[in-house]
């Protein structure tokens, strides 16, 4: 059934809206998926592994297919894997290797299913010699270093980004994020849920934030990765102003999606590059590579994915701003998000509380945050004192939630790191620099070993 969905030929604008609205769940059907990734490296160089070779990407590949994982090939080459339950290992363009975790109910279990798959990947990182790191941004070696992997979406999206802003590639090879995935009941809860999250986001940056070396030394940034997304691409990045203005909907979302221009379209096992075209025209028969073809859902939902904005909607929404980090801020990430935004009271307690901040405070604060993060001035106040707030209205949705594990605790306590990060005023990014100017003596080759997973 979901095949003949997704083969669905589109002709019209309704279509894509109806396939967004189809995405509504009611309260008792909402999920989690978490999804984080990590850099895999050479513990006696420290670079970043190849696809091919002894201790290569491919071999860990294949080595987790004895844990239950089936291969997903391209051109006859393990590019990913995935399991009946819709979870899924993917492969980033710089050989990050991603967990796309399967819809769950609580974070209890995104929690567990992230230490089982960490527990998974350090088994074969122990067999190959090999390591997994948990940071924004890759700390040495340069672009020219890291290997691209062979994902034929890859080598269109790396020509085109070349046209647009100067450090596509950089967030292609070099940064690592972790991200949640939540439902909506209804086409207003989306909204209100979108303009929450897209406000929000920022406060998330600044807690996650641990992406402050590149090439062996400081950065300037606490999040250079999302610094990096500011000079990307900006017809498909940023906080999306249109959210905010009346009447924001699926249909507006659609209208924003159909200008972010197109990379490519997938046919009979190809990708064929339709790089900077229209999905307009698309819906009209008139790419220039499939002259008279007109796209399915399928199409859709692929050209979906090639948007990037620091919140991302899908028949679910995506929140993106948040650096990867060691496993207690991977499980802590889901928490935030969940406890305020699938609470009632939770939410529109954040509503209220960002109801009076403008689109131009919203930009200033999601420029200096990659900055300065928790230090972050905004009015009277720092994004410090907003954590602080924020957390307490997450832990009070969790803690409505009552969702508690087979010892009877409930969610809340997923986010006492992130009360600790806020307490100290001190992100992750600002204690790797205190290491790097004091025990590690300015090198930046004790972070692997630290923050190896």
């Amino acid at each position: 059934m979901k095949n003949a969905i997704q083969n669905t030929e589109v002709s019209t604008k309704d279509q894509l809206v109806e396939f967004l609205e189809d995405g509504c769940k009611p309260p008792e059907d909402w999920r989690i998926g978490t999804e984080h990734e990590k850099f895999a490296f050479d513990p006696e160089t420290f670079r970043t592994l190849a696809y091919e070779g002894k201790s290569g990407v491919r071999e860990i590949l294949e080595r987790m297919c004895r844990f239950g994982w089936e291969p997903v090939l391209e051109n006859g080459k393990p590019i990913g894997l995935k399991k009946p339950d819709n979870s899924s290992i993917s492969l980033e363009p710089g050989g990050q290797i991603e967990l796309s975790g399967a819809p769950l109910e609580t974070i209890h279990q995104t929690c567990g299913e992230l230490t089982n798959h960490l527990e998974q990947v350090k088994e074969v990182a122990g067999e190959l010699d090999v390591g997994f790191l948990g940071l924004g941004y890759i700390p040495k070696w340069t672009l020219k270093d890291i290997n691209w992997m062979p994902k034929d979406r890859y080598k269109i999206m790396r020509e085109y980004m070349l046209k647009k802003g100067n450090l596509g590639h950089h967030m292609m090879l070099a940064t690592c994020t972790v991200q949640v995935n939540l439902d909506f009941s209804s086409e207003s809860h989306m909204v209100r849920m979108f303009r929450t999250a897209l406000a929000l986001q920022p406060v998330a940056t600044a807690l996650w934030a641990n992406s402050p070396f590149r090439e062996g030394s400081k950065n300037g940034y606490l999040s250079f990765r999302s610094h990096i997304w500011n000079d990307t691409d900006p017809d498909r990045t940023g906080i999306l102003p249109f959210v905010f203005e009346d009447g924001f909907g699926f249909e507006r979302y659609v209208d924003y999606m159909l200008d972010v221009p197109m990379y490519f379209v997938y046919r009979d096992g190809q990708y064929i590059d339709v790089s900077g075209e229209s999905f307009r025209d698309f819906l009209k028969g008139k790419l220039s590579a499939l002259s008279g073809k007109k796209p399915t859902l399928k199409d859709w939902e692929d050209h979906m994915t090639t948007a990037f904005p620091e919140v991302r909607l899908k028949r679910f929404l995506e929140m993106r701003g948040a650096d990867g980090g060691p496993w207690e801020n991977l499980c802590a990430l889901p928490a935030f998000w969940v406890g305020l935004l699938y609470d009632n009271q939770a939410l529109a307690d954040a509503e209220n509380y960002v109801s009076d901040w403008s689109f131009d405070e919203l930009s200033q604060l999601r420029n200096e945050v990659p900055k300065t993060a928790l230090k972050t001035r905004f009015r009277n106040n720092s994004v410090q004192d907003i954590a602080l707030d924020i957390l307490e209205i997450s832990k009070a949705g969790l803690h409505r939630r009552a969702k508690v594990d087979s010892a009877g605790n409930d969610e809340t306590s997923f986010l006492n790191p992130l009360f600790k990060i806020a307490v100290s005023g001190n992100s992750p990014a600002d204690n790797l620099l205190a290491a790097f100017d004091g025990s590690w003596g300015g090198s930046i080759d004790p972070v692997f070993s630290e923050q190896n997973y």
